[in-house]
C-alpha cells in the first residue's frame, strides 16, 4: 500500500487550507492503491494554522532534542510535531505501506528539502519530522515530484 500526504490528494489540509493536488496520486486514492495521512492534523493541528518551520536542524535534529519546530509567531509547537510524527508512523505500519509520498518543503513532509527557520522562503536539504523518524524505521520516502517520474 501507498501512503500520501492528504494535501496531495486534494484535501485542504495545509496550514492556509489549501491543498496540493496532484491528479495522478488521487487517482491512486480513488483506486484504493493509496492512503492519505496528515501527520499535523494527527499530532493535533487545526486547519488553518499558523506557519512552522523548523528552527536550528531539520528533522533528524528535533527528533533528536537538537532542534525545534516554530510557529511564525515563535510559538515553539515541537511536541505537536513529534506526536504527529508516531501517530503517522503507526498508521503506515497499521496498512502495511511499502512507500510513503509526503509533501516537500514540509516541516512535517519534506524528505529532501525544507524551509530554513527563518520565515523567508528559504529552503535548505533536510527532512521533516515524519520523513526523519519515517526513514529511520526504514520506510521509503519520497518527494511528490520524485513519485511522479518513478511513474514514467
Amino acid at each position: 500500500m501507498i501512503l500520501v500526504s492528504s494535501c496531495l490528494a486534494g484535501l485542504e489540509v495545509r496550514y492556509n487550507g489549501t491543498h496540493c493536488l496532484d491528479n495522478r496520486i488521487s487517482k491512486l486514492v480513488e483506486e484504493n492503491k493509496a492512503v492519505t495521512i496528515c501527520p499535523e492534523l494527527l499530532g493535533g493541528f487545526s486547519t488553518p494554522r499558523e506557519p512552522a518551520e523548523i528552527v536550528g536542524g531539520d528533522g533528524e535534529d528535533v527528533l533528536d532534542g537538537k532542534a525545534k519546530v516554530v510557529e511564525k509567531s515563535g510559538k515553539d509547537v515541537t511536541e505537536l510535531y513529534i506526536k504527529g510524527a508516531y501517530a503517522t508512523l503507526e498508521k503506515a505500519k497499521r496498512i502495511n505501506a511499502t512507500i510513503v509520498v509526503l509533501k516537500e518543503n514540509s516541516p512535517s513532509c519534506g524528505s529532501s528539502m525544507i524551509y530554513n527557520g527563518e520565515f523567508k522562503g528559504k529552503k535548505i536539504a533536510g527532512n521533516g519530522v515524519t520523513s526523519a523518524l519515517f526513514k529511520r524505521n526504514g520506510l521509503q520516502v519520497i518527494s511528490e515530484d520524485q513519485f511522479i517520474e518513478s511513474l514514467f
